[in-house]
Formats: C-alpha cells, sequence, structure tokens
C-alpha cells in the first residue's frame, strides 16, 4: 500500500538527498496514502525526469519545485530595525499589541505597517494591526476567520417601521438565520462558488467543499451577528436610490466558516515549516508568493473571501425575502484579509487582520456594539494607515474577564434600558466588554469620512 512508501525508495529512485524526499513523503501521506505503492513510485519516477511538467500539479507541484529549486530550511532572524509604521490611537492601545507590531515590523519581508485604534493583541498580527510585505503572506497576518466581513443592506422603508414590529422581526431573525456549528439551513441554497476550479485542484479544498456547502448562508459564534436596527443616512452618494433620513436596515457580522478555519490552519502549518522563526514570533511565518504553498494559499485565501460574501449574500436575501422589500443599497467589506496593493510606489501584500479598507472613496461599516451606534464610512486612502481604518470599537475586556466579572442579568438589563432585544448572546459580548466607539471614531477622522449611522434594535448571536 501507499502507506508504506519510505524515503529510500525515493532515494533509490533517484531523488536527491535533502528536503525534497521529506515533500514527497509529506504529500504522498496526506493525499496518496491509500493508493498502490507501484503507482506512486511510477508517478514519482515522471515527476524527477521532467518535474517542470508538474510545475502547478495540485499534489506533485510542490515536489517538482524542491527538485528544480531546492530550498533551505533554515531559521529566520529578525530585522535589528523596524519598518516604517505609524499608531493611531495610542494611549488607547495595550502594550502586549504594541509589541506584536514592533516585533511585525522587524521581519526580513516587513515594509510598512500601522495600528488602528480599535487594536488588541492576539495571535500574530495583532487585531487592528496592518502590515505590508514583499512579495509574502503571512496566514496569520490574514486570521483564522479569512474574510470575516460586515454587510449592511439599507432598505428604502422608514426607520420608524420597527415600531410594533419587535415580535415579528425576531421571529425572522430566529427562522432565518443560523449559528455556531450545528445549525444549519433546511433548505440548501447553491451558489456558482461552489462550480470554482479551486475546490475541484487543490485537495484541501476538495474535502471542504461538502462542509462549505451545508454551512452556506450562517454564521459562527463569538461576536458574529445577524441584527435589525435603524440607519440614519447624514450624507447621500450620487449612486445611492436613497436621500438622507432614516430607515430600515439589516447588518451582519461573519466569516468564512469550517472553510477558512481549515485553511488557515493548513497553510499555517506548512508556513511554520518552510519558515521557521524566533518563538516570540512563529506565528508570523511567511510562504513566499513565488512557491507553490504560496500560491496555493492566495488561491484558497480568495475563495474563502469570495465564500465569506456568499454566506453574507445567502444571509440577507433570506431576510429580504421574508420582509418582502429588496435593499435599496449594500454595504459591504472584508476586515481579515490581504490584498495585493501599491505602497509607497511599490507593489506589496497588505495584511489587515481585523482592519477596515479606507482607500479613497471606499465604503465600509464600522460596528460599535450592541448598545452603541456603528458607522457607515467613506474611506480618505490616508497612506499613513495604509489607507485602512478600525474594524469596530476593540474589546476592552478579555473573553475571560467577561465571564468572571459580568452576568448575564446585568447585560440583559443594560441592553432593556437601551431598548434592545437580544437573541442567544453571551456575557463576552457584553456591551460593557468594549472601548468606547465614539472614542474610536474621533481617533481616525483623518482616516475616515462618516457618512451615516447604524442602531442595533433586535439582535442575533450564538446561543
Amino acid at each position: 500500500m501507499g502507506n508504506k512508501l519510505s524515503g529510500k525508495d525515493l532515494i533509490k529512485m533517484g531523488f536527491p538527498q535533502n528536503n525534497t524526499v521529506n515533500i514527497a513523503l509529506g504529500q504522498i501521506h496526506r493525499y496518496r496514502k491509500r493508493e498502490k505503492k507501484e503507482r506512486i513510485l511510477q508517478e514519482a519516477k515522471e515527476v524527477l525526469r521532467s518535474p517542470k511538467d508538474f510545475m502547478g500539479d495540485a499534489i506533485w507541484g510542490k515536489v517538482a519545485e524542491g527538485l528544480i529549486q531546492p530550498v533551505e530550511i533554515r531559521l529566520r532572524q529578525l530585522n535589528s530595525n523596524r519598518a516604517p509604521f505609524c499608531i493611531f490611537g495610542e494611549n488607547e492601545i495595550d502594550e502586549l499589541a504594541k509589541r506584536q507590531l514592533y516585533d511585525a515590523l522587524k521581519l526580513p519581508v516587513s515594509i510598512k505597517g500601522a495600528l488602528m485604534p480599535d487594536a488588541h493583541s492576539g495571535y500574530g498580527l495583532p487585531i487592528g494591526g496592518v502590515l505590508a510585505t514583499d512579495n509574502a503572506v503571512i496566514p496569520y497576518g490574514v486570521g483564522v476567520d479569512i474574510g470575516c466581513r460586515m454587510s449592511l443592506s439599507i432598505f428604502d422603508i422608514p426607520g420608524s417601521y420597527l415600531k410594533g414590529r419587535t415580535y415579528q422581526l425576531r421571529n425572522l431573525l430566529s427562522e432565518h438565520s443560523k449559528f455556531g456549528m450545528n445549525e444549519t439551513h433546511k433548505v440548501k441554497s447553491d451558489h456558482e462558488i461552489f462550480e470554482r476550479a479551486a475546490f475541484k485542484d487543490i485537495p484541501l479544498l476538495k474535502s471542504l467543499r461538502d462542509k462549505a456547502y451545508r454551512q452556506l448562508g450562517t454564521s459562527g459564534g463569538g461576536n458574529h451577528f445577524v441584527e435589525f436596527g435603524i440607519v440614519q443616512l447624514q450624507e447621500s452618494r450620487a449612486d445611492w436610490k436613497l436621500p438622507k433620513g432614516e430607515y430600515l436596515a439589516l447588518l451582519s457580522h461573519s466569516g468564512s466558516r469550517g472553510l477558512g478555519a481549515n485553511i488557515a490552519k493548513h497553510y499555517t502549518y506548512l508556513a511554520t515549516k518552510q519558515c521557521p522563526l524566533p518563538r516570540q514570533v512563529q506565528h508570523l511565518a511567511w510562504l513566499d508568493l513565488n512557491t507553490h504553498d504560496g500560491q496555493e494559499y492566495w488561491l484558497a485565501m480568495n475563495l474563502a473571501g469570495d465564500y465569506a460574501k456568499a454566506c453574507h449574500d445567502d444571509i440577507h436575501r433570506r431576510m429580504a425575502k421574508a420582509i418582502g422589500s429588496r435593499p435599496a443599497v449594500i454595504i459591504e467589506n472584508h476586515h481579515n484579509f490581504a490584498w495585493e496593493e501599491v505602497v509607497d510606489g511599490k507593489r506589496c501584500i497588505v495584511h489587515r487582520k481585523g482592519a477596515t479598507p479606507a482607500g479613497k472613496g471606499v465604503l465600509g461599516i464600522i460596528p460599535g456594539s450592541m448598545t452603541a451606534p456603528g458607522f457607515i464610512v467613506e474611506g480618505k486612502g490616508n497612506p499613513l494607515s495604509l489607507a485602512s481604518a478600525s474594524h469596530g470599537a476593540g474589546r476592552v475586556l478579555s473573553r475571560g474577564a467577561c465571564k468572571s466579572t459580568i452576568k448575564k442579568s446585568d447585560m440583559l438589563k443594560t441592553l432593556e434600558n437601551q431598548g434592545v432585544e437580544l437573541i442567544g448572546g453571551a456575557v463576552d459580548e457584553a456591551p460593557m466588554a468594549y472601548k468606547n466607539i465614539h472614542t474610536v471614531m474621533a481617533l481616525q477622522d483623518e482616516l475616515v469620512q462618516v457618512l451615516g449611522t447604524f442602531t442595533p434594535k433586535i439582535v442575533r448571536m450564538d446561543k
């Protein structure tokens, strides 16, 4: 059987005695271990004979790359100096988050960085961290929930529609939104994304396709939500169908579900094996975009981002159908992703981990908390922030601290006093867990222009 194949078999065939043998064994064990040894050896012989013919192959491409351009695996040292950076709202940010940014700025691939005023510590890059790198992508610089995003549907229905319809809208949220690991829609939606070549060509994605199909249109746990509220448009734009005023709106926050989490886990592991770093920065291991794995992660990351959008689209389609109205305006943005952008005249990979794209004229949503407004914003394209802004108010209490210091009854009382209904939810998402959103917004007025606000009224979260 294929799982009995050893490195000696490959060396005897003519494979060089370097890391290429380990790469080949890893690929075979991961994707071909149930196949016959003879068949695998025959394919390996063909790869050895003509590796160029297998470049880009889903399974053998990484082996071919190792045969053509052997890479020495060695500990990467940090630079002694930091890449240039800017911190917005420094007095509102904990020291650990700053130190995490400082470490990231010393990576040999780092070009420039920034920290948003909602920042707090995380794994790899801090939450609220932005980092531009030279032809390298850091899986933990993107985050585990790849493509985590906001989506806002504004309906041409007056905000007063909510009065007297709380029970009806609460039932719609309970019936048409699904959360967590186990809830899925009984009637599944099909989507063109499942016909993407990446779902067929990349073995990892192929194995995740069925799970992604089941979870389409659902939301994760933690701080993910679907909520009805009132939008107050303070400004209007030529491309909007709505003038200034108050409107019924639906806001959702979620990401790429199990698909993104598994992609992050898989490629972070590969990055740490290929790019060993000192212990304190091991989560910042990167993949060179000129390599097989780097290109594969880039494809997988973009697929996960598009899948996250498809989930939001399905949620909003279901809700719009239930209330019998189409959105007049849709605003949406990622805040856990990496983009290829020009920074100070150089083409870079810009990681925004818990940061909102804020290029000039780019729209986005920055939520507050269940009792604080979110903000509809238009980016100013400030180069000091790498055209970025905060992705929310930012946590002031960790989830553990919330559980040990906040009572559920106190949280519910606070929500009641603010006229907010909650379905599900836990104390780690209590309003008091977050910074003051108005302070955060004041600290980034040079990054975004506020066009309007969203005030939550009926909130659905995981149980």
